[in-house]
C-alpha cells in the first residue's frame, strides 16, 4: 500500500475520529480530520486528497451537501459515506449524489479499511490505453473520459468502472455481484443497492447526452449493455 495515499475524514464524533485516525495511520494512510463539513472545502482548496471519509451529520454543513457540491464542482476524488445504521434514505440518496460506497455507524476500523483499500485499487486495473468505441458511445481508458456523440459525460470513477465493465461485456449479461467485485472490489452483500444506484446515475447521464435506453435491466439477474441502441 502506498504511504503517500492521503485521507480526509470528516466526522463530528471526536472519539471516532480519533479512533479511525489512529488505526488508518498503522495502515500506513496519512490521515486529516476535520469535525465540520464547512471546513472540507477549506481543506480541499490547500491538499489533495486521495480519498474522502464524509459523515452524513456534521456542524456548518452536512454531508450530503458536502458531497454535491463536490460533484458538481467536478470533483471525482473517491467518497465513502458514514451514515447512521439502518438509515436507507441516506445511503440511496448518498450514492444518488456520486458517493463511491458507504458504511453504516458504528463503524468497525477494519471494515473501512478494507472498503477503503477496495476504493483505492480501482485505477490499477485500468493501465491500457485502449479506447473502446461502440457506436456513438467512446471510452477513453488512458484519460478515464467517456463520451456520447461527441459529449463528455461528467462521471464519477465508479459510474466509469461501470460502463467500462459493461462495454468489455458486450451484449453479455453481467450479474449484480460480478458487477460488485469488478467495480466495487467486494462481493455484493445483502439488500445492498449500491449497484443499482450507480446504474441509474449512469442511465440519466446517458439519456441526458442522447442515449435513450442503452443499459437494459434484467429483473433478478443482473445488467447489460444494449449495443444496438448507442447507434
Amino acid at each position: 500500500m502506498n504511504a503517500q495515499q492521503h485521507l480526509l475524514l470528516a466526522d463530528d464524533d471526536q472519539a471516532l475520529s480519533e479512533l479511525l485516525q489512529q488505526y488508518l495511520q498503522r495502515e500506513g494512510y496519512r490521515v486529516d480530520c476535520v469535525s465540520r463539513g464547512d471546513a472540507v472545502a477549506q481543506q480541499l482548496a490547500t491538499q489533495s486528497y486521495d480519498l474522502l471519509i464524509l459523515d452524513i451529520m456534521m456542524p456548518g454543513r452536512q454531508g450530503l451537501d458536502v458531497l454535491q457540491d463536490l460533484r458538481h464542482s467536478g470533483t471525482h476524488t473517491p467518497v465513502i459515506m458514514l451514515t447512521a445504521r439502518g438509515d436507507d434514505t441516506d445511503r440511496i440518496v448518498g450514492l444518488e449524489l456520486g458517493a463511491d460506497d458507504y458504511l453504516p455507524k458504528p463503524c468497525n476500523p477494519r471494515e473501512l479499511s478494507a472498503r477503503i483499500k477496495a476504493v483505492l485499487r480501482r485505477p490499477q486495473h485500468k493501465t491500457s490505453n485502449e479506447s473502446i468505441q461502440i457506436g456513438q458511445l467512446h471510452i477513453d481508458r488512458a484519460r478515464h473520459r467517456v463520451s456520447y456523440q461527441n459529449e463528455l459525460l461528467n462521471l464519477t470513477q465508479t459510474e466509469f468502472d461501470l460502463i467500462l465493465s459493461l462495454a468489455q461485456a458486450g451484449d453479455r449479461l453481467l450479474s449484480k455481484n460480478e458487477l460488485s467485485l469488478s467495480v466495487l472490489n467486494r462481493p455484493l452483500e445483502a439488500y445492498d443497492r449500491s449497484i443499482d444506484m450507480h446504474i441509474s446515475n449512469l442511465r440519466k447521464k446517458l439519456q441526458k447526452a442522447g442515449a435513450d435506453q442503452p443499459i437494459e435491466t434484467v429483473r433478478g439477474l443482473g445488467y447489460r449493455l444494449l449495443t444496438g441502441e448507442l447507434e
